[in-house]
Formats: structure tokens, sequence, C-alpha cells
């Protein structure tokens, strides 16, 4: 619970409307603002007190409001919780009334004086705006753990599902649990990964060090996928494979490859084909491809389709747009490349270029 002395301050930022001030005028820019400033009134109307504060300069692109009214449920001051509940209608609110993303968030100021000094409030704007970019990039770090571990997790149920459902002869129950096994294993190894918040860093990282079998990977990724590929019906080929040596631990590699595979059989054909391939180059690198036979990537969105939570625009597969965006996360930290270009089989090919360890020509 925020203390009397307490005021939290709420902002929202609408950067798009420089963007086109610059781009369309400064007329297309004011008839944007009109429409933001009435969405963010109409709906802190609706969310706020009559003495809580909203501001709006016409210079500014930033929509503010002071949390300032002491009446609230159980005569109560605002938690942290209805901090972020209010800020989060006010920013579906301008994002609805124009299409475009906002910024958002939250801080403190100590009593009402803070917003009558123009500095002090310009710093508590900017100290809002860090803060909620901060809290942006803990909840895509969690989503980001939560899905990189729903995917042994499916695989383990779908083998263990099978076992129980279906009868199965005593080779094939050993094989499937023997899967099962190694994909709980690979997911402990995995949950040390990921807390490593450093492994998803931009920067390239390579100590010659990291090493595993490209074979080996291909393998274990082709399992896993397995459960999901029978649900749809689709068949994979794997073109020949030699026993490569890369510059990225095995478990890394895998679950790169899973990432790929699960994305090329959702949003193949059902009943469809994916094909796994690899390619030697001459600079040191290997590529891995990855074809299907959906609907593809429209080109201007080959780039977009690698950033976080971002989702193209023909697809119709629940999701939240992590799964290639890790990729391009995972080789970046090891100087690796993912890209996307149209198929043979009429799809998307998805290519990842790996660093042959380090010794191996």
């Amino acid at each position: 619970m925020l203390s009397r002395d307490s005021v939290p301050l709420l902002v929202v930022r609408m950067r798009a409307v420089e963007r086109i001030a610059w781009r369309e005028g400064r007329a297309s820019a004011r008839t944007l603002e009109r429409r933001c400033l009435r969405a963010f009134l109409d709906t802190a109307a609706r969310t706020l007190r009559d003495t809580d504060i909203v501001a709006h300069d016409a210079e500014s692109v930033d929509f503010l409001a002071a949390l300032a009214s002491p009446a609230r449920e159980a005569g109560g001051f605002p938690t942290p919780v209805d901090c972020r509940a209010a800020l989060a209608r006010l920013s579906v609110a301008l994002e609805s009334a124009t299409g475009l993303k906002v910024e958002s968030g939250w801080t403190v100021l100590t009593g009402l004086g803070s917003l009558d000094d123009s500095g002090g409030l310009y710093a508590a704007v900017e100290r809002a705006l860090e803060a909620g970019a901060q809290e942006g990039t803990q909840r895509d770090f969690l989503s980001t753990i939560s899905h990189e571990l729903r995917t042994p997790l499916t695989s383990i149920r779908g083998y263990l599902e099978t076992i129980i459902e279906e009868e199965l002869d005593a080779d094939t129950t050993r094989r499937f649990l023997k899967t099962a096994r190694a994909e709980a294993l690979r997911m402990g190894r995995l949950i040390d990964v990921l807390f490593d918040a450093s492994s998803f860093g931009s920067e390239p990282f390579r100590d010659g060090r990291e090493r595993g079998e490209l074979r080996a990977a291909c393998s274990a990724a082709l399992n896993a996928v397995a459960p999901i590929a029978a649900a749809r019906r689709t068949i994979i080929s794997q073109l020949a494979c030699d026993d490569h040596e890369v510059g990225i631990d095995e478990d890394r590699l895998t679950q790169i490859l899973i990432n790929l595979l699960e994305n090329a059989i959702k949003h193949g054909r059902e009943a469809g084909r994916v094909m796994l391939s690899v390619a030697s180059l001459n600079d040191g690198y290997l590529e891995v491809r990855v074809d299907d036979d959906g609907p593809g990537v429209a080109p201007d969105e080959r780039e977009p389709i690698f950033e976080l939570a971002h989702r193209g625009s023909q697809t119709a597969v629940a999701g939240r747009g992590l799964g290639l965006a890790v990729v391009r996360l995972m080789l970046q930290r090891i100087g690796g490349e993912a890209d996307v270009a149209e198929s043979m089989l009429g799809g998307a090919q998805f290519r990842i270029r790996l660093p042959r360890a380090t010794g191996c020509s």
C-alpha cells in the first residue's frame, strides 16, 4: 500500500505523434493528438476518481494522470496493482483509438508539490517510462521462460499419453519412455540456461569452448516435435546430415531447431510437408534450413518476425510470437544469424547459420 504522502503518477507516451508530424505534417498529428486526448479523458472519467488529476500539454506527446484522490475502495490509497490496472486501461484506450503502440509506466511523487516543479515533473515522467520499460522486459523474459519450457513438457506429455492410451509393443514403449526421460533431462538443463539472463544478451559471445553435435541436435529436435507433427499429420523429411561439430551448446541448438520445426509444423498445411536440411558454407559456417508448405512470410515481415511479441499478419495460429525471437537471440549470442526466405515447397524457408566449432574445418 502506498503511503498518504505518495501520489502515483501514470504516464502514457504517444511517440507516434512526433513521427506522424514529421512524415505527414502537423495537421495530421494534431488530428491524431485530439483523438488520443478524447480517448484518454473518456477512459479517465470511467476509471479514475473526480479528484484525480489528468493533464496533457499540446506541445507534448505525454498523457498524465496523478492519482491524488484518497477516496478509493475501503477508504484506502492506490496500491501498485491499482496503478498498473488503471495504466493498462488508459494505454489500451489510446492504442485502440489510434492502432499505434504506446509507451507507458508509473512512478510515485512525494506530494502534489512535485506537479508544480516542471523539472521534477519531467524527471518523474522519464522515471515512470523507464520503470515501465523494465517491467515490459521482465514480462517478456518470463514469457520466454514459459514458452521454452512448454515445448519439452508438451513432448513429454505426448509420449506418456500415447503409452497410456494405446497398446504398444515393449520396444516402442521403451523407446517412448527413453525419449520422455531425455526431454525431462533437457528441460532441467534448459531451466539453467533460461535463468541466466545474460544468455539473451544481444552482443556476440564466442570463447571457443561451446561445442555441440549437429546430427545429435537434429535427432533430438525431430523426436521432440514428433507428437505435434503427428497431431497435424505433417510429414517431416530430413536430407542427409553429416556429423558436424558446431560452436554452440547442444541443448541450445536443439531448442533452436525445435522452435523452427514447431513453427513450420504449426504454420504449414495440415497433412503437409516440412523439410530439414544442412549445407556447408565456405566461411567456416554451416547453414540449417527448415522449409514448410504454408502461406510463407511477406517480404516486409521477414525482419520484424524475429522481434519479441511480433506475429505475422497472415498467421491464424495462437501464440505469443516468442519462438523466432528466441532463435535469433540465442544465435546472436554465439555469432550466428537467422533469416527467412521463400521455400521451394511454396511456403517459408527459415535459415540459421552456425559457426563450426573452433579447430574444425
